[in-house]
């Protein structure tokens, strides 16, 4: 396959396994600049390891990925560093740096090699943006150690904000969140496609993919099981079975804003 320049991120035949355990096989997709997708299926599904390949953390076992038109498992950390932001599932730090500090961090590829690198005023008004967007500038002093797992959740999104890229890949960016700050971050995650950001993210709730995102891929066991508009693909028999369970799609009374829950 020819890698689309036109998409932000494309996969053709993406295949990957660890050892001889199948994780990925065939998936076949593609972002364009503004558009919003989600990443669904149970557990062990391969959605994680799928968004670990798009950012070059991992190189496939079989078919092809760009992003921007380049290889993430080749191209230069720093040359992708501007134009992708990649917040993982599970994030730890061994100093008690500030909110703040954290957040800076999604500057780094943004800061000059001048003296010692440091941020700039441009970078620190960056860091206050992001951090208003996500409702952590209340807690802009306070220590990565002493706030809590959600508040942290909001910090590290934040930090991806910070960093202005073009594409976000984010690993179940509302898992720890209550439902208001949930809410904010996809409603967030929406508005940055007027600017033209594209967002990738993984995540269970079905509610917030069929409600927020342009495009839904679905994996089972690796493979995947569909591609498309939330509202024509989560109904199929093939979905309902790859998450073991009839899902029942409506729209809330008095609006058109679509749910899923459960139908069994």
């Amino acid at each position: 396959m020819v890698a689309d320049e036109r998409a932000v991120l494309a996969a053709s035949g993406l295949g990957f396994a660890y050892a001889e355990t199948t994780i990925l096989d065939g998936v076949t997709f593609d972002i364009a600049a503004g558009e919003l997708c989600c990443i669904v299926g149970q557990s062990g599904a391969g959605k994680s390891t799928l968004l670990r390949i798009a950012g070059g953390l991992l190189s496939p076992g079989a078919g092809t990925v760009h992003t921007f038109g380049l290889d993430p498992a080749t191209a230069r950390r720093r040359q992708l560093a501007r134009r992708l932001a990649y917040l993982p599932q599970d994030f730890s730090l061994a100093f008690p740096f500030t909110v703040t500090e954290v957040v800076l961090m999604g500057r780094y590829a943004h800061r000059g090699r001048g003296f010692l690198g440091l941020e700039s005023s441009a970078d620190r008004d960056a860091a206050q943006a992001a951090m208003a967007r996500v409702d952590v500038l209340p807690l802009a002093h306070r220590r990565w150690t002493d706030i809590s797992g959600g508040e942290r959740r909001r910090a590290l999104l934040a930090q991806a904000f910070c960093q202005h890229a073009e594409l976000l890949l984010l690993d179940e960016p509302t898992a720890a969140l209550d439902p208001a700050h949930a809410l904010a971050v996809m409603t967030a995650l929406s508005t940055g496609r007027d600017g033209g950001t594209a967002a990738v993210c993984v995540t269970h709730d079905l509610n917030l993919a069929a409600r927020f995102a342009d495009r839904v891929l679905v994996l089972a066991a690796g493979r995947q099981v569909a591609w498309g508009p939330p509202a024509e693909i989560l109904a199929q028999p093939e979905v309902q079975h790859a998450f073991g369970v009839p899902l029942h799609m409506g729209t809330l009374p008095g609006s058109r804003l679509p749910f899923v829950v459960p139908a069994a």
